[in-house]
């Protein structure tokens, strides 16, 4: 009898035990689910019907692979719930986690009308409002859907004015900035930055979550800039982003609550925040040319990533990852290390393999990797067509242009593909409707036309386009680019007979090339230098440079034996479906090193 008239009593015990359950190490998640079900054994009243479904819908979505039962649960909840006065938690938390359900299960339609109608509903209530927009923005991002995602971010904003939180009003406005770069709205994202940044300056509240307002505005800049191919103008930006992170690790997080429920969000946790700040600097560095710096901040963040990821399975993780290995392996093909540039390509397709969405958003960088990695072991038949399939597979300009550029040089080198070639070149004509606004890649268009130009023995042209790449590489110290082209310029020099104007360039070449330190570069200087030195009859430094070019040769062709000796080459021949899941070894190198030599 004592039993219905407490009806808390026994549902408090249940509720002790399942939870004692699902926190045992490992959790019991079968009792616990036993425990909260004997709940509907008692007839309870709708408040704890309605918060038992949600119970078990939540322990089954996140703890087991039982999607139907947990979905049955959480319909339920979201039903009775609606039924019962003041009970917004309940209501809003199940409509949340359905949806992702919804979504998980790719039932993205059912997902959609059910979000807008808690949407709807949660107007009085601030933390679910702004909570289920960002989540229906976020559902509309996945699917591509920008315009839609921009026009719910901007509703929240207002909303998060209305409601007098500048705090989560400025993290809806960074978050439409950040889709309007993605969509390349220069023309709007302009003003909306500068908006941000007055918001983010005025706001006075919790020390970190300012600085981590700051972290995001100033992320948004920085990538601005880079994708730009900005190097130089970043700067200011870089370093007063890598100031306020400093910043933040030594704050304290405060577990005061803010007195505003609409102020309850966070953009990312402070240990995800320093691993971004560390992939823009290497993604700056990589620019710039400064490999060595971007080496060390690979090292310090994929440390850092790893630690993370033994207590938190965030996907933004191994994105993160993704993308520092990305730029690491241009790196290591450019310092001269193949053989470590395919084994970290290799790692890309296993973290791939893990996850179909980061699979469908990387394809285009991985076989664009594997085509760089074929030009540097000299296999230009792979590398057009490891190109050709990431072309296929980008809707992105930047990348398109940039795979288009790799694959115009390919058909130079080739010599035989001028139909191919002059098609290419027409659609990345730096001096005429270029595709892109990126400085970097059209100072490298102007470089790809006196490449030509120098292969066809039409040397002033050649010069005109090589002067343009060095006033451009120059203004935004593009290290590999300004060396590039300073070699190109001493080879027509010295072609042309003129050695004195030769060294001019040839030195200065190799300088920036050891600097970076770019091996194929210091391998042609030191060539040059050999020839001119003889030339100007300067033997004891003509053979100063034999030596160093016989050192280049011997470090690159070590290593190129051994990157193709590796079973990870054979991806080379992978361009359709997912990554291969096993890698066959094949006997020994199979390219040519002439090219090398």
């Amino acid at each position: 009898i004592s039993v219905y008239a407490a009806p808390e009593r026994w549902y408090l015990a249940l509720l002790g035990f399942a939870e004692h359950f699902r926190t045992s190490s490992p959790p019991k998640i079968r009792l616990c689910v036993h425990c909260l079900q004997a709940v509907f054994q008692f007839k309870p009243p709708q408040r704890i019907e309605a918060r038992t479904h949600l119970q078990l819908g939540s322990v089954l979505y996140h703890h087991t692979k039982n999607s139907e039962l947990a979905r049955s649960h959480l319909e339920k909840a979201w039903f009775i719930s609606q039924q019962v006065p003041q009970f917004e938690d309940v209501k809003f938390e199940a409509a949340s986690i359905l949806s992702e359900l919804f979504c998980q299960q790719n039932l993205v339609d059912s997902a959609k009308p059910l979000l807008r109608k808690a949407i709807q509903i949660s107007q009085q209530t601030p933390y679910w409002h702004c909570r289920l927009l960002f989540q229906l923005a976020q559902l509309h991002t996945l699917e591509k859907d920008l315009v839609s995602a921009c026009d719910l971010l901007g509703v929240g904003a207002e909303y998060a004015r209305v409601v007098g939180s500048e705090y989560t009003r400025a993290l809806f406005l960074l978050s439409k900035g950040m889709l309007l770069l993605m969509e390349r709205k220069l023309g709007e994202v302009h003003p909306l930055l500068t908006l941000c940044g007055t918001i983010v300056e005025n706001w006075q509240g919790n020390p970190i979550q300012k600085e981590s307002l700051r972290v995001f505005f100033l992320v948004l800049q920085v990538t601005h800039y880079l994708d730009a191919g900005q190097v130089k103008s970043v700067k200011p930006c870089l370093k007063q982003l890598q100031q306020c992170i400093q910043t933040i690790s030594t704050l304290h997080d405060d577990e005061i609550l803010p007195s505003n429920p609409a102020d309850l969000f966070h953009w990312l946790p402070k240990e995800h925040m320093c691993v971004l700040v560390y992939l823009v600097t290497v993604m700056h560095s990589m620019q710039a040319g400064y490999l060595e710096k971007a080496q060390k901040y690979t090292d310090k963040a994929l440390m850092q990533l790893e630690k993370l990821k033994m207590l938190d399975c965030s996907p933004i993780l191994s994105t993160f990852q993704v993308i520092l290995l990305e730029h690491i392996i241009m790196c290591r093909l450019v310092t001269g290390h193949k053989a470590t540039a395919l084994q970290e390509i290799s790692q890309v397709c296993q973290l791939c393999q893990q996850s179909p969405r980061l699979f469908t958003n990387h394809a285009a960088q991985l076989h664009t990797l594997l085509g760089l990695y074929c030009i540097s072991v000299n296999c230009m038949d792979n590398a057009e067509a490891q190109f050709t399939t990431a072309l296929r597979l980008t809707t992105h300009q930047e990348l398109w242009t940039y795979i288009v550029t790799n694959l115009a040089s390919v058909y130079i080198r080739e010599g035989n593909r001028h139909q191919e070639l002059y098609s290419l070149l027409e659609r990345i004509n730096p001096d005429h409707n270029f595709p892109v606004s990126s400085h970097c890649l059209r100072a490298a268009a102007f470089y790809i036309r006196g490449l030509l130009s120098f292969f066809q023995g039409r040397y002033n042209e050649a010069k005109r386009f090589l002067r343009e790449t060095l006033k451009m590489s120059n203004a935004e110290d593009l290290n590999r680019l300004t060396a590039c082209s300073l070699v190109l310029l001493g080879h027509i020099f010295y072609v042309l007979g003129n050695h004195r104007e030769s060294n001019n360039m040839v030195v200065p070449a190799m300088q920036l090339a050891s600097k970076i330190p770019d091996m194929s570069v210091q391998l042609w200087s030191s060539a040059l230098l050999k020839d001119l030195n003889k030339a100007l009859g300067n033997t004891m430094d003509a053979h100063e440079a034999a030596q160093m070019h016989q050192n280049f040769s011997q470090q690159l062709l070590q290593d190129h034996i051994a990157a193709c000796s590796l079973p990870e080459h054979n991806l080379i021949s992978w361009t359709d479906g997912p990554p291969p899941v096993q890698i066959q070894a094949q006997n020994g190198p199979t390219t040519s090193l002439a090219s090398l030599l």
